[in-house]
């Protein structure tokens, strides 16, 4: 006798237990597929998101949907639940192109956050930074430049700084999309402090207050662009202050027009006489504070100067100079260097007008004060 199969059936709990699994199933699998491609309605710009500190899981996939990074904010939601070890970073992050949604998350996971390096250039002014970081977009030019007047940052070291002139110091830094101002200064300031430590151990200032030196590396590293000659550069200055000669430093003079609000052009005879404590063809010694912010090259040639009784100097057409000991031989320089310009841009030479004198050394009467 052969008997007939028999089957259980499913009661109505089964029955709900297996639409449960099915269902859990099926969401499982439309997160995995949400999450490994990329959303399609992505920005074609690129698009920067600010994830806040202490923002829940839930607040960030909003704000990811909201900006159009991911397909579903519910779907990430449901990720970062599935991965509770693995906190997002807070910070600024910037896409630039469709990603999926576990890169995202990686992304976040990970705390990529978004930095823009900018790299400053030796010899730029406060000003000119403050432009060159407000075309980058971080900060805009007067915010910036008033940060840059806060001397708290170099007060134990140049007490008498009438700003952060000189001790913003020209290197790469990598800046957040939403960099403060006082950050950015601060950054420069730190790594100005860094190289400053090293190099006065390594050569000290010879008796010359940080003021003074960070001053005579700014006239050096506006005067030449060849690190090899900025020793001989500054004994050249060095030795004109010992004999209370002008230091006829032009980029002083173009300092001083640009803080007049009066730059541009090549400079006249009449610029050489605009009245500023800057100029340094009208007024003996260093001027009052630096006029640009100088590279370490610099500042070693200020704190460890050639040996060298060198007086005078002119360009000499190929990113160098000439080099003198007398007026004289100076002018012939002059004469040189106006031939070697003449020769390169195929016009006439002229003679050219010589340079001031330097003043005169006053002569007391026996017993005079």
């Amino acid at each position: 006798m052969v008997r007939k199969g028999s089957s259980k059936r499913l009661g109505p709990v089964g029955v709900t237990a297996l639409l449960l699994l099915a269902a859990g199933a099926g969401g499982a699998v439309y997160v995995w597929v949400s999450m490994a491609r990329p959303y399609k309605n992505f920005p074609s710009e690129g698009v920067f998101v600010t994830v806040p500190h202490g923002a829940s899981r839930r607040m960030v996939s909003r704000i990811l949907k909201h900006e159009g990074v991911i397909r579903s904010a519910l779907v990430f939601e449901l990720y970062c639940r599935r991965h509770p070890r693995r906190t997002l970073v807070a910070g600024d992050y910037f896409f630039d192109r469709a990603v999926t949604g576990r890169e995202v998350f990686d992304t976040l996971a990970n705390g990529r956050v978004y930095v823009k390096s900018v790299t400053i250039p030796e010899g730029y002014t406060m000003a000119e930074i403050a432009a060159l970081l407000e075309r980058e977009g971080l900060v805009s030019h007067e915010e910036f430049f008033a940060a840059a007047q806060d001397t708290s940052l170099v007060s134990d070291l140049a007490p008498r700084a009438r700003n952060l002139e000189g001790f913003l110091f020209p290197a790469t830094y990598p800046f957040a999309h939403h960099t403060a101002p006082q950050d950015a200064v601060a950054a420069m300031v730190r790594q100005f402090r860094e190289v400053w430590t090293r190099l006065s151990a390594e050569t000290g200032t010879s008796g010359r207050s940080v003021e003074e030196v960070v001053t005579l590396a700014s006239l050096i590293e506006k005067e030449t662009p060849q690190a090899e000659e900025r020793p001989l550069v500054a004994a050249v200055f060095l030795n004109r202050l010992q004999y209370r000669r002008p230091l006829q430093c032009d980029p002083t003079v173009l300092y001083a027009l640009q803080l007049a609000g009066r730059s541009g052009g090549p400079l006249t005879t009449r610029d050489l006489q605009f009245d500023s404590p800057y100029n340094t063809y009208l007024h003996t010694g260093l001027p009052p504070g630096p006029i640009a912010n100088p590279g370490e090259a610099s500042l070693r040639a200020a704190a460890a100067p050639a040996k060298s009784d060198f007086l005078y100097f002119v360009a000499n057409t190929q990113g160098g100079h000439f080099f003198s000991r007398t007026l004289a031989e100076h002018n012939r320089n002059v004469r040189r260097y106006r031939q070697l310009l003449a020769q390169a841009n195929g016009t006439e030479e002229r003679d050219p007008e010589p340079p001031p004198p330097p003043p005169r050394k006053r002569r007391h009467r026996k017993g005079a004060r």
